[in-house]
């Protein structure tokens, strides 16, 4: 048991290091890009305490549900640790802030996507626009790159 909480704990890190940001993910949310929650996203709650820790939506452990007309994430019977210090039974998708994949990024950027290199140390995403040419994005993640290129066409 033990060995298999610190390799859970290993995979956590290594895999937070490998995901957007949370300022990027909150710049995409005040850009207009919009969530609609579906098994397999992965959030965080923005709020103190528990922003930075990753969820994903399972059809297992956390439901969308509406509550007039509100859409609402439910978490029923999870046994994730840091939900302990949530004192609600759900969360709004107003506190929740979604972490976009690599392929979510893609399909919001659709046909100005023209492609992806790794240069050095960096990723590199390349759009094109179709009144000025080309244009780069650049970061040491591949995701914040995507997101990089996201806000510039919101």
């Amino acid at each position: 048991m033990h060995r298999s909480w610190r390799a859970s704990l290993r995979f956590r890190q290594r895999y937070r290091e490998r995901m957007i940001t949370v300022d990027l993910a909150r710049s995409l949310v005040a850009g207009g890009v919009l969530w609609q929650p579906r098994p397999g996203d992965r959030f965080t709650i923005d709020r103190p305490n528990v922003v930075g820790e990753v969820f994903w939506i399972s059809e297992l452990t956390i439901d969308v549900l509406t509550y007039h007309g509100q859409a609402l994430l439910g978490f029923n019977g999870t046994t994730e640790w840091a939900l302990d210090s949530v004192t609600l039974d759900s969360v709004t998708l107003d506190t929740a802030l979604w972490l976009p994949r690599e392929d979510q990024l893609r399909e919001v950027l659709g046909a100005r996507f023209a492609s992806l290199a790794r240069e050095g140390g960096q990723w590199m995403v390349r759009l094109d626009e179709p009144a000025s040419g080309s244009a780069d994005f650049v970061d040491t993640d591949v995701e914040c790159a995507y997101a990089l290129a996201v806000l510039s066409i919101v």
